[in-house]
């Protein structure tokens, strides 16, 4: 059925008949329809030949998926590796993703950190990224910054979800192709009091995943310790300010694992090609807007967290003094990161950016 449209209309044409049969709810009709018509804006706006096709062929390899989701639930485990068979739902996410970039536009930061990275990972060391979050689309853009200049660390690295992206049935299928410790936030444990204890027991397992993980070795791993994605304040974007247990239990995760660890805070511009809502919402469901734009990764230098928490004898204010100061290396990079990407004439001032991604695509 989805192999089929080409066309606006015989995509809108398929979501009439499904609700006609009871298959698709009117509500869900009426936000795929909001949802095909901005993103087939934003691929029109990056001049791509046959938008229209493209887009529509995207929007139906979603919808899918997405459906089949309804009809064949997948339930993630504690630590989920990401499905490239039968279906490869890595590349779906990419494909998606990489039609909302301007590459041109967009740029990798300190090159050469995410070369010690992946040397350190080589040798057996464990990396945790400690990352600002701000749209859905954030690991598809990690990878396809860091696809053609350090490929392993763009399909290897695992990332800490929470409950919306293993739930909302528009986000399952993208959540299907990355690797993924499956945590419940805090800030929702308590929605659903009955399911509070089964959520403690998948929370305690991925807690096992993890340090079984960093005592093998290797292990990249991106958190957002905000416990959710960025939001402007006052028509600003900056990252938000880190949970002070999030870092501590990352901290002590490689503190306590049989092979060395490394922090490194992690600055990501994102939020033009998925914008969240303006205010965060408990209900499953959200619109979903696109745009076409420029993004980047950037990755600040190692943190030090024993030199940062040195003589700070207070548990708490060791916490929070580690959380502050790998807060405040991603808001000074995150400043740059959007110099870099908002400027094309301050870029050519900054070398600490660049674009690899070009070269691979015009090698092919």
């Amino acid at each position: 059925m989805w192999s089929q449209p080409k066309t606006e209309v015989e995509f809108k044409g398929i979501l009439a008949k499904l609700v006609e049969a009871g298959k698709l709810p009117p509500k869900l009709q009426a936000g795929w329809v909001d949802f095909y018509d901005n993103y087939r804006a934003a691929v029109e706006s990056s001049g791509a030949p046959n938008a229209e096709l493209l887009a529509t062929k995207v929007q139906c390899s979603i919808a899918d998926c997405v459906l089949n989701q309804f009809v064949d639930p997948y339930t993630f485990p504690s630590a989920h590796k990401r499905l490239l068979e039968p279906y490869n739902y890595f590349n779906f996410g990419q494909r998606y993703v990489g039609t909302l970039i301007d590459f041109s536009n967009s740029v990798l930061g300190h090159a050469d950190r995410w070369s010690k990275i992946q040397q350190q990972l080589a040798a057996g060391e464990n990396v945790v990224l400690l990352a600002n979050h701000q749209t859905e689309a954030d690991p598809g853009v990690f990878a396809h910054m860091l696809a053609a200049s350090h490929p392993s660390l763009a399909t290897d690295v695992i990332y800490v979800a929470g409950d919306r992206v293993v739930t909302d049935a528009l986000c399952k299928p993208f959540s299907m192709g990355r690797n993924l410790f499956c945590v419940h936030s805090k800030k929702h444990l308590d929605d659903e009091p009955e399911l509070k204890a089964g959520k403690m027991e998948t929370n305690r397992k991925t807690l096992v995943a993890m340090q079984r993980a960093f005592n093998a070795g290797g292990t990249l791993v991106w958190i957002a310790p905000s416990g959710g994605r960025d939001r402007p304040k006052d028509g600003v974007w900056s990252p938000d300010s880190f949970d002070a247990t999030a870092v501590e239990l990352m901290r002590n995760l490689i503190n306590r694992a049989k092979q060395p660890g490394h922090l490194y805070p992690m600055a990501m511009f994102s939020y033009p090609v998925m914008p969240p809502p303006s205010t965060v919402d408990k209900a499953l469901g959200e619109r979903r807007l696109t745009a076409w734009s420029g993004v980047g990764i950037s990755v600040c230098e190692e943190l030090d967290w024993q030199a940062v928490v040195e003589g700070i004898e207070d548990k708490e204010a060791s916490q929070a003094a580690l959380a502050d100061a790998a807060w405040k290396a991603v808001v000074a990079e995150y400043a740059q990161l959007d110099a870099a990407i908002k400027q094309p004439e301050q870029r050519a001032k900054m070398p600490q950016f660049s674009q690899p991604f070009l070269a691979a695509q015009h090698a092919v």
